[in-house]
C-alpha cells in the first residue's frame, strides 16, 4: 500500500473504527458523531476550511414533519449583494455513517470559489432510516431552498446538486425527482464517483474488489442496511442507471481508476449521453474511492476541485 494511502487510512480509522460488516447499531451511530481530528495531519490532508466563508446551520422541513439539519456556507459580505447561486450538497458514507461536519473543508471552498451558498444536507440513514427515507430528505431540503428562497438569499432558478460516492447516488436520484416533477430549478448535477448501480453489475467491482479504500465486502453491507431486499435494487430511487435519463440537467461525473464502482460512473455517462444529456466525465487515474476528501494526499483531487470550480461557474453565473 501507498504511503499517501496508509495516511489516508489512518485518518480515516480515526472516524471509523471497524469495518462496517462488523458493526452494531450503536457502533454504526457512534461513527457518524466522529470529526477528523483538528491537528496537522488532517489539516494537511484534509485541507484548511476556508476563512472568507460564515458556516451557520438550518434546518429544512420533510413530509414527515422532521426538521432536517443543514449546514449553510456562505460567502462573508454576501448579505445585501444580491441573490446567490445554490450549490446543494449530500455527502458520501455508504448511506450509513459520514456527517456534514467533515465536509467542512470542501464545501467552504466550493462556496469561497464560486460565490455560492452552499447548503449541505444532513439527511437520514440507514439502518433505521432505509431507502428511500435518504432520498426523501434530500429531496425536501432542496425543495426547501426553493420554497424559501428569499430568507436564505437564494436564486432557485441556479441550483446545482452535488455529492460524492453515495451522495453522488442521491445526488443523481434528486435530478430525476425534480425532472419528473417538471421543475426546472436544477441546472447542473455533480457527481463525485458516484454510486449508480445497486445491483452490483459494473466489472470493476470484480476489478477492485479489494480496494483500495472500498471493498467489495464493504458495499454489499452498505447495500445490506440501505436496501435489505435484494429485488428493490433495480429501483431508479436507489440506482439512477435503470432510471429514464431524458431531460436531465447536465452533468460533470469524475471516476476514480482504482475504485470498485467507477465503472458505475462511467456507465451513467454512457447511459446520460445515449439520452442526449450534456456530459463531461473525467476519470481520474491512480486515484482510490474517497481521494477527492483529501487534497493533501492526492494531487488529482487539486485537479478534481479545479474542474468543478469551471463547470458550476459555466452554470452558476447570471443569465
Amino acid at each position: 500500500m501507498a504511503l499517501r494511502t496508509r495516511l489516508v487510512t489512518t485518518l480515516l480509522d480515526r472516524v471509523v473504527r471497524k469495518p462496517i460488516w462488523t458493526m452494531d447499531d450503536a457502533d454504526i451511530r457512534a461513527a457518524r458523531t466522529q470529526a477528523y481530528p483538528r491537528n496537522r495531519l488532517s489539516s494537511l490532508l484534509l485541507g484548511p476550511i476556508s476563512p472568507d466563508v460564515t458556516i451557520g446551520t438550518a434546518t429544512a422541513p420533510a413530509r414527515d414533519g422532521h426538521r432536517i439539519p443543514v449546514r449553510t456556507y456562505r460567502p462573508r459580505g454576501a448579505r445585501g449583494q444580491g441573490v446567490l447561486p445554490v450549490i446543494v450538497y449530500f455527502h458520501g458514507g455508504g448511506w450509513v455513517y459520514g456527517n456534514v461536519v467533515n465536509y467542512d473543508p470542501f464545501c467552504s471552498f466550493l462556496s469561497d470559489e464560486l460565490g455560492a451558498l452552499v447548503l449541505s444536507v444532513d439527511y437520514r440513514m440507514a439502518p433505521e432510516h432505509p431507502a428511500p427515507m435518504a432520498v426523501h430528505d434530500c429531496v425536501d431540503a432542496t425543495r426547501w431552498v426553493i420554497a424559501d428562497e428569499e430568507a436564505l438569499g437564494a436564486d432557485s432558478t441556479r441550483i446545482a446538486v452535488c455529492g460524492d460516492s453515495a451522495g453522488g447516488n442521491l445526488a443523481a436520484v434528486v435530478a430525476q425527482v425534480f425532472r419528473d416533477e417538471g421543475v426546472d430549478a436544477i441546472v447542473h448535477q455533480c457527481l463525485i464517483y458516484p454510486a449508480t448501480d445497486l445491483t452490483m453489475s459494473s466489472p470493476s467491482i470484480a476489478e477492485h474488489s479489494e480496494g483500495p479504500i472500498l471493498t467489495k465486502r464493504s458495499m454489499d453491507a452498505f447495500a445490506d442496511h440501505y436496501v435489505p431486499r435484494v429485488e428493490d435494487r433495480t429501483d431508479p430511487v436507489v440506482s439512477p442507471l435503470f432510471g429514464d435519463l431524458q431531460g436531465l440537467p447536465p452533468a460533470l461525473i469524475q471516476t476514480a481508476d482504482l475504485d470498485p464502482i467507477r465503472d458505475d460512473g462511467i456507465r451513467y455517462a454512457a447511459a446520460l449521453r445515449e439520452a442526449g444529456v450534456e456530459v463531461r466525465l473525467t476519470n481520474y487515474v491512480g486515484a482510490p474511492h474517497g481521494f477527492a476528501t483529501v487534497p493533501g494526499a492526492y494531487p488529482a483531487a487539486r485537479q478534481h476541485r479545479a474542474e468543478i470550480v469551471t463547470e458550476l461557474r459555466r452554470f452558476l453565473q447570471p443569465v
